[in-house]
């Protein structure tokens, strides 16, 4: 019989991890599954590991091939996944012994979702810088389908190594090369097509974080990266009417997504600043007044989409009050981004 959940883990001369790491699998309860773990070319003992823990233990189904990188991966081990839904995992993470369990347990309450995430812990904690402590506070405060929506353009709203899909879903939009991020680019993919992604707001997932990761090394994964893949996002989704926008915000997160926006033909008619060294100037054609000028500036020229690109969480909520209080809907006409 195929089980529940695929469990499905790219390796990359992992073995200094690998273990702990199957081991997390291997002790979780209340639901069938299997682990699909794709061997993409190592050049360390990470394949004799898995051929012995395979032998062990015939949930285990290793894939080997020659390096292709994580999409390929994904891919191919997608391909062989049987589960009625997929759980991803990275071989240097550990999950806690009822992961699967509660996350099936989310998706089968509700099936508008398609997938959900859960909370984390990022670990080794030692050396953790703080910016690392600031994201993972940010993800584990959100705990709802609608906060992940809400949130997805201001940082990746869930851990990749967290997500649990419906497989029918994930076979549907698969993983792509685009040189971002991958899991990024298919979780925004995921919602701008009105897919649902919830939470479990519990921490079922201890995600590794080190210099060696793939995401510290590799030009994919780097700020710039992120940037784009917002902004190919914003102009195939909530801009996609318009070439005009206004902007909130002209800090180095809104100078970035600007010039980003601004390769899909997306200008700002208005700059929105608290800022009083910018305010009375043009910035790239632009206006720049204070929120007060706002709604008149709406009143002359017709309503135009906002966005608010705002990298704190503190002054994003008090942009995101204001906003509401002069009426403004979240998602209709504002986005909030980082």
């Amino acid at each position: 019989m195929a089980p529940l959940v695929s469990v499905l883990m790219p390796v990359r001369d992992a073995e200094a991890t690998l273990g702990l790491s199957l081991r997390s699998i291997a002790r979780q309860r209340g639901v069938s599954w299997e682990c699909v773990a794709v061997d993409d070319g190592s050049s360390d003992q990470s394949s004799e590991l898995l051929a012995q823990a395979a032998a062990l233990d015939p949930r285990l189904r290793v894939l080997t091939r020659p390096p292709g990188g994580i999409v390929q991966a994904l891919e191919h081990g997608l391909a062989a996944c049987r589960g009625q839904y997929v759980a991803r995992m990275d071989a240097d993470d550990i999950m806690h012994g009822r992961r699967l369990e509660l996350q099936v347990k989310a998706l089968a309450a509700d099936a508008a979702l398609a997938g959900v995430g859960c909370h984390v812990r990022i670990f080794p904690r030692r050396d953790l810088l703080a910016g690392r402590r600031t994201y993972e506070a940010w993800l584990n405060s959100l705990r709802t389908a609608a906060e992940v929506a809400r949130d997805a353009f201001v940082e990746c709203p869930i851990a990749h190594p967290s997500l649990m899909l419906r497989r029918s879903v994930l076979e549907r939009f698969g993983y792509r090369d685009m040189g971002w991020p991958e899991d990024y680019d298919l979780v925004l993919r995921l919602l701008g097509d009105g897919q649902r992604l919830g939470v479990v707001p519990t921490r079922l997932l201890c995600w590794r974080d080190g210099p060696e990761r793939l995401s510290r090394n590799s030009p994919t994964y780097a700020l710039e990266r992120f940037v784009a893949c917002k902004a190919h996002h914003l102009a195939a989704g909530f801009l996609r009417q318009t070439s005009r926008y206004v902007l909130w915000g002209y800090g180095d997160t809104g100078r970035s997504l600007a010039k980003a926006l601004a390769s899909y033909a997306k200008q700002p008619s208005a700059i929105v600043e608290v800022h009083p060294g910018r305010l009375g100037q043009r910035i790239l054609g632009a206006p720049v007044f204070g929120p007060l000028e706002l709604c008149d500036f709406m009143r002359l020229h017709g309503p135009q989409p906002l966005v608010a690109s705002v990298a704190r969480s503190g002054p994003r909520g008090e942009v995101r009050a204001a906003l509401n209080a002069l009426g403004f809907v979240e998602l209709r006409d504002y986005v909030c981004a980082a």
